[in-house]
């Protein structure tokens, strides 16, 4: 008997019609209680608080989802060790709560605890091992005081050489007496996260309109243009947020923000074989500075990353300078017995952090979020990080709400699974029902790209050779996931377009999936 394949969640689905009826409906004029500008992960969890909460809202963006900040992250759900070690107590604690709400609550199907091996080389003196050592067992106090189970996210602990290069064969044996092991939670895709975010937002109601940019902001709405029509008009609204990440000062001068670079490198698969765990490379010079050696499942390696101040104008995409690949690949180099060779790099990726303006250097700023209020009523989030993004957007909701008046219920997300969490009772496709690559991108819909598959058995099949994604996967994405053009299915629902080479060979696949999503058999 053929297994039955539920549809999406109800209002969940986002694409070009939708986008165009409910952005028609808003050039009619009509007031929503709550316009959210910028849809990464801030201005989407906004979305999906106020909206759960029973506000009529409405969030645009200028590009995509997840077109700044949170797709270019580290893919790190972690518990905030970092801040702990500069005496940050509360923002570690934050981050530990909200890393255990993703894990164990709202998106178990997206963010799994993963190991990393920090490596106990010559140039790591035994008392910065211990130092490290006692910073872990701190952070999982936090995990404790944050009730995450031990069988979620395991402990630290101290392993031999040989254990080391079991879970990290291309280090150097040489010198090596043993390693630190750590666990903390990690993202497959960041961009799925805020999807998924989107989504469910847009199941509560929300309407949620990419490609729509916000030209001036007021406390009562923002005058917008379409930037598929060029239209310009009207969004009226009781209250507005500002969640455009570094962008927010352009459209809220009073929001002074101090942006930090963040590069990884892209290392070609088969580059560091025998790589089982990810790596914490101290930072010559730094205390409590790490390199990230990150391994995929497709077996490629991201490496990062930096945390440079960048001055003057805010770049919708920043550039990678070549001298962070250099320093990331001396960083790497240092640990490992095989040295990586530029050419190994296949590409790179730089993201801005919306760093609240402080004196001294980036990296030593607070990652603390803060909710800032204009003159003239509007409400802007910035700070923090990927990590606490649930908590930024509803303290910047109860602003609104309080501010406005607003008749709104007790916030929800922190119980609220997002789009593609399995079931109370834990039913999901986890069980190796469908492959692991699935699972870990769609969850519990994993079965309904794969019947697409079974509908049409050429949407089964790799968009290219050496490509894991399949046709499928991009249809889903046209029908469900509100992507638009080539580039939102290469760089943001895929991350194909991480990799140049990647790109060239999957856009023809791209522009058949956007051209025939409709004309296929399926939901």
């Amino acid at each position: 008997m053929s297994q039955v394949v539920p549809p999406p969640p109800a209002g969940s689905s986002l694409n070009a019609a939708r986008r165009a009826r409910e952005l028609a409906a808003l050039a009619d004029g009509g007031e929503v209680d709550l316009l959210v500008v910028g849809l990464g992960a801030t201005g989407a969890g906004v979305a999906l608080d106020a909206a759960s909460r029973g506000l009529s809202v409405a969030a645009i963006d200028a590009h995509d989802l997840a077109y700044g900040t949170s797709r270019w992250s580290s893919k790190m759900i972690h518990g905030g060790l970092r801040y702990l070690a500069k005496g940050q107590v509360g923002v570690a604690y934050e981050s530990a709560v909200e890393r255990n709400i993703l894990l164990t609550r709202t998106a178990p199907h997206l963010v799994r605890a993963a190991p990393y091996v920090l490596p106990l080389t010559p140039d790591v003196s035994r008392a910065q091992g211990a130092t490290v050592m006692a910073g872990y067992r701190l952070g999982d106090a936090l995990r404790a005081a944050a009730r995450t189970p031990r069988g979620t996210l395991p402990g630290p602990s101290r392993v031999t050489a040989a254990r080391a290069l079991e879970l990290a064969g291309p280090l150097a044996a040489g010198g090596l007496r043993g390693a630190l092991l750590s666990w903390d939670g990690r993202l497959v895709d960041d961009a799925r996260l805020v999807v998924a975010v989107a989504r469910t937002a847009a199941a509560h109601g929300a309407r949620v309109i990419t490609r729509c940019r916000a030209l001036r902001l007021s406390g009562h709405g923002a005058w917008v243009r379409d930037e598929e029509t060029g239209d310009e008009f009207a969004i009226k609204a009781r209250a507005v947020v500002n969640a455009a990440g570094v962008w927010a000062g352009g459209l809220v001068p009073s929001a002074r923000l101090r942006p930090s670079r963040g590069t990884h490198l892209v290392l070609r698969a088969g580059t560091l074989p025998g790589l089982r765990a990810g790596l914490h490379v101290p930072i010559p010079g730094e205390s409590n500075r790490f390199v990230l050696v990150l391994p995929q499942h497709d077996g490629r390696v991201y490496v990062g990353l930096t945390d440079e101040p960048v001055d003057g104008p805010v770049p919708d995409v920043p550039d990678v300078p070549p001298q962070d690949v250099t320093f990331l690949l001396d960083v790497l180099n240092s640990v490992v017995s095989v040295p990586v060779p530029r050419e190994r790099v296949a590409g790179a990726f730089a993201g801005l952090r919306p760093l609240l303006a402080a004196g001294g250097r980036t990296a030593d700023l607070s990652r603390r979020h803060a909710v800032l209020r204009s003159a003239d009523g509007i409400v802007t989030v910035v700070g923090g990080k990927l990590t606490t993004y649930r908590r930024m957007a509803e303290d910047a909701v109860d602003v609104v709400v309080r501010e406005r008046s607003l008749s709104a219920g007790p916030c929800r997300t922190a119980r609220l699974p997002l789009v593609g969490a399995p079931g109370k009772g834990g039913a999901g496709p986890g069980n190796g029902s469908v492959p692991r690559r699935l699972a870990e991108r769609y969850g519990t819909e994993a079965h309904a790209v794969i019947a697409l598959g079974k509908d049409d058995p050429s949407l089964a099949e790799p968009v290219a050779t050496g490509i894991a994604v399949t046709r499928a996967e991009m249809v889903w994405a046209v029908r469900h996931e509100g992507a638009l053009n080539v580039e939102d299915l290469l760089d943001r629902r895929t991350r194909i377009g991480l990799v140049a080479e990647d790109r060239k060979i999957a856009e023809s696949a791209a522009a058949l999936a956007l051209s025939n999503a409709w004309k296929i058999r399926g939901f």
